[in-house]
């Protein structure tokens, strides 16, 4: 498939559900126009200040079967070309998802709607939070093919699940069900798998209920904490709180909230 019709952009009100739509291919993240459509999703959202949550899922059976396998024995995609060839192309192709997911002030949701395998595993990690049907999996199989994370798992995954939990995923290869995946925190929760989109909308609408522009920063702050000093995240903190407390959003909420206790 092509990039076009790769990614199916739905918008009700504040939520965006963008599916990958290649349920033949099990959504697998194979070209160049692929990635570039993931990209210019995320940018779409990124842009549109109405937008205040993301949930990311897959059609058909498969969350999303990472790389083309038959790319790589025919040494094609991502695989083509000289050692520094394939370098770029990692460089210009799939590795603009992750950035492009970390630019993301949205907060975003996975809903793990079946396998999520190799650079499929990293684009749930890519999410703020996943939610899993009872179908789904997991896999950080890169070593499995004599390959390593190249899509930025190493970042991704642990930070999720902890080192030690995501050196096992990613050194041993194996697949983890739905459940084992809970019990490690990879994902939030299980639900039945004919619940799941409704399970991910009734979050997303918690979530849509609060004020967007403090939705946003919040979600920067947390990301910048990832990697920053305490000192550097309370001076953004405080500059970033100084523009809540003199947006209408504030005012608004503050009134509602003050309103509701003399009820």
């Amino acid at each position: 498939m092509t990039g076009q019709n790769f990614v199916l952009f739905e918008q009700r009100e504040a939520i965006v559900t963008l599916t990958l739509n290649a349920p033949e291919a099990r959504n697998a993240l194979s070209s160049q126009a692929q990635w570039d459509a993931v990209v210019a999703a995320c940018e779409r959202v990124q842009a549109d200040p109405t937008v205040k949550v993301v949930i990311l899922t897959g059609a058909g059976s498969a969350f999303c079967a990472g790389g083309n396998v038959k790319d790589f024995r025919d040494k094609r995609g991502l695989a083509a070309g000289s050692g520094m060839e394939i370098r770029d192309n990692y460089r210009r192709g799939i590795q603009r998802i992750p950035l492009a997911f970390h630019r993301l002030d949205v907060p975003t949701i996975a809903a793990v709607n079946g396998p999520a395998i190799g650079a499929g595993c990293d684009l749930a990690c890519m999410a703020d939070i996943r939610i899993a049907s009872e179908k789904a999996s997991f896999a950080e199989s890169f070593v499995k093919l004599g390959l390593i994370p190249g899509d930025g798992g190493a970042w991704l995954l642990q930070r999720v699940v902890g080192y030690a939990r995501a050196a096992e995923m990613s050194f041993t290869g194996e697949l983890v069900g739905a459940q084992a995946a809970l019990a490690m925190g990879l994902v939030s929760r299980v639900v039945p798998h004919e619940t799941l989109l409704d399970e991910a909308n009734a979050l997303a609408e918690r979530i849509a209920a609060n004020p967007g522009q403090a939705l946003r920063m919040t979600k920067r702050l947390m990301r910048e904490a990832q990697t920053s000093r305490l000192d550097s995240i309370l001076e953004l903190s405080a500059a970033y709180q100084a523009l809540t407390h003199g947006s209408a959003e504030h005012d608004g909420a503050v009134a509602a909230f003050l309103d509701g206790r003399k009820g």
